[in-house]
């Protein structure tokens, strides 16, 4: 069941994203609805998500580097090392 909703936005961003769905050949309200499912989806999967006691305790145990770190190039390294 479809219902209507008024939003206001500011009159810049309707413009662009009123070209952005004439470009993808969408109107507005579906652009925007799908966004709306996307966000909301990603909200309910995080809360079904429960963390085992192990998973937990590992939490935060390690660190990335924030800037740098070729994700790709590390793990063909760590896999050449394994097999070779």
């Amino acid at each position: 069941m479809n219902i209507k909703l008024t939003l206001t936005i500011e009159e810049e961003v309707i413009k662009r994203a009123k070209e952005y769905a004439k470009a993808k050949n969408r109107s507005l309200s579906d652009v925007i609805e799908n966004y709306l499912k996307t966000l909301t989806k990603v909200d309910s999967q995080e809360k079904d998500k429960k963390l085992s006691p192990i998973v937990k305790s590992l939490k935060g145990s390690f660190k990335l580097p924030k800037e740098g770190m070729d994700y790709k190039k590390e793990l063909r390294d760590r896999i050449n090392e394994k097999y070779s």
